[in-house]
């Protein structure tokens, strides 16, 4: 039995939902403080994901998995390293590498161990598997400062100033950096500008909130263009 219909109505939910977070996200930002409703769309918003990857997986596995065991409980393959996808994918996933190769490429392209840009990936079940207990992991608001220089006669810099740190000697476009105030000296051939900029992250989750929720929808609508006409 396809799980098509479900899918697409959650993820045109999630669709709907994201402008409404997006919003209620920006006036926390300003709060300075996430309002209970708030972590209850974010927590159900990021469980309906959860449900379309493994939605998709028990479709995969009754059209292309005859032998596998239906007591088993089914979850979307996420893997930290290849030897761990391996076992899974004998265990709860057999005969897919030879009943359709297409389809477990795919989700082994997927995997966070494949490549840097699928660590969201990783964030994106860590935060579920936290949320099985039905709370939202805490979030704590982070200040993140940078530095721009602007050259008159064209070209820029800038820098993190908690991960840069200039000596004596050190010159922008010309200008002596100070390194007791670690910014350039006032000067007439450049514009120095400090941008603090202001997040919101999952605890033990070091990226953006607001991006893993738009990054995980944009991701797994990609997944399941890839995988929609095969199921």
């Amino acid at each position: 039995m396809s799980r098509k219909t479900d899918i697409e109505s959650l993820l045109n939910r999630a669709d709907k939902t994201l402008p409404k977070i997006n919003e209620d996200y920006e006036k926390a930002l300003h709060a300075q403080t996430i309002s209970a409703d708030l972590r209850i769309d974010i927590k159900d918003y990021f469980g309906n994901l959860r449900s379309v990857l493994d939605y998709l997986a028990h479709d995969i596995v009754e059209m292309y998995c005859p032998n596998a065991n239906p007591r088993d409980i089914l979850y979307f393959p996420i893997r930290a390293d290849q030897a761990s996808f391996d076992n899974v994918m004998k265990k709860s996933y057999p005969d897919l590498q030879t009943n359709y190769r297409d389809i477990y490429d795919v989700l082994e392209a997927l995997q966070p161990f494949k490549k840097p840009e699928n660590a969201w990936l990783t964030h994106f079940n860590k935060l579920n598997n936290e949320n099985k207990h039905e709370r939202l992991v805490a979030q704590k608001r982070t200040e993140t400062k940078r530095v721009y220089v602007q050259i008159k006669d064209g070209g820029g810099v800038s820098w993190d100033p908690s991960a840069v740190k200039f000596g004596s000697g050190v010159f922008i476009g010309g200008v002596p950096v100070n390194p007791h105030t670690q910014m350039p000296n006032p000067s007439n051939t450049q514009t120095v500008t400090i941008e603090t900029w202001v997040d919101f992250q999952f605890d033990d989750i070091n990226v953006s909130a607001i991006w893993l929720t738009r990054e995980s929808l944009k991701q797994i609508q990609t997944i399941y263009s890839h995988l929609k006409d095969k199921i």
